[in-house]
C-alpha cells in the first residue's frame, strides 16, 4: 500500500499543478501522510533548477502550516485522531513517558525531527498533546523545515541529477548523524 501511495505521490511531480501538489503533500505529511515532500521536490527541481528556491519555500511554508494542523490534532483531537496516528507509526506505547519530559526539550525535538527522517508528524502531534509553547513550536518548525528543504534545493540546484541518489539514500543519515553529534556535544559540554 505504501508503495502505491509513493508512486502516486511521485506521479504528481509531472502534473501541471505540481507546485500545488507539493504544497498539499508537504502540509499533510507534517500531520498524518507517510510520504515526505522530498519525493516531489527532487524531480521538480531537477526539471526546473531555476525554481529550486520557490519549490523549497512552498514546501517549507506548507510543511509548517501542516505542522500547525498536527499540533491541533494533538491539542484538540488526541483521543480520537492523534492516538491512532501515533499507534500507526509505532509511537503509541512510549508516548506517555515521552510526554512527561517533552516540553523540557520540545524545541530541540521539533528541530531534530524537522531535519531527520524521524516522522515529523509524531513531533507535531506530540507538541500539541503536551501544549508546547506555540511560538517556540512555530519558530523551531520554520528553522528545521527550511533547513531541510533549502539544503535539498541547494544540492539539486548546484549538482543536478547526479546528486539525487545521495539525497534519496544518504542525506537523511547525514542529517541524523549531524543532530546526534550536536546533541552529544551539548551533553558533553554540560557534563564535562
Amino acid at each position: 500500500m505504501i508503495r502505491r501511495i509513493y508512486d502516486w505521490t511521485l506521479s504528481l511531480a509531472d502534473s501541471p499543478r505540481a507546485l500545488w501538489a507539493l504544497a498539499i503533500v508537504a502540509f499533510v505529511e507534517s500531520s498524518f501522510f507517510p510520504i515526505p515532500p522530498d519525493v516531489l521536490m527532487i524531480p521538480m527541481i531537477i526539471a526546473a533548477p531555476t525554481r529550486a528556491w520557490k519549490i523549497a519555500a512552498v514546501a517549507t511554508i506548507a510543511s509548517v502550516l501542516g505542522g500547525l494542523f498536527g499540533y491541533w490534532i494533538g491539542y484538540g483531537l488526541f483521543e480520537t485522531l492523534g492516538q491512532p496516528i501515533l499507534e500507526f507509526y509505532g509511537k503509541g506505547e512510549d508516548f506517555d513517558h515521552f510526554a512527561e519530559r517533552y516540553n523540557e526539550y520540545g524545541a530541540w525535538a521539533v528541530l531534530i525531527a524537522g531535519v531527520t527522517p524521524f516522522p515529523f508528524k509524531v513531533i507535531t502531534i506530540a507538541s500539541g498533546v503536551t501544549a508546547l509553547n506555540l511560538p517556540v513550536f512555530i519558530l523551531s518548525a520554520i528553522v528545521a523545515r527550511a533547513l531541510r528543504f533549502f539544503i535539498v534545493a541547494a544540492l539539486l540546484w548546484k549538482f543536478g541529477s547526479p546528486i539525487r541518489d545521495f539525497i534519496e539514500r544518504r542525506l537523511g543519515l547525514v542529517f541524523t548523524v549531524f543532530c546526534l553529534l550536536l546533541v552529544g556535544g551539548f551533553i558533553a559540554v554540560k557534563f564535562l
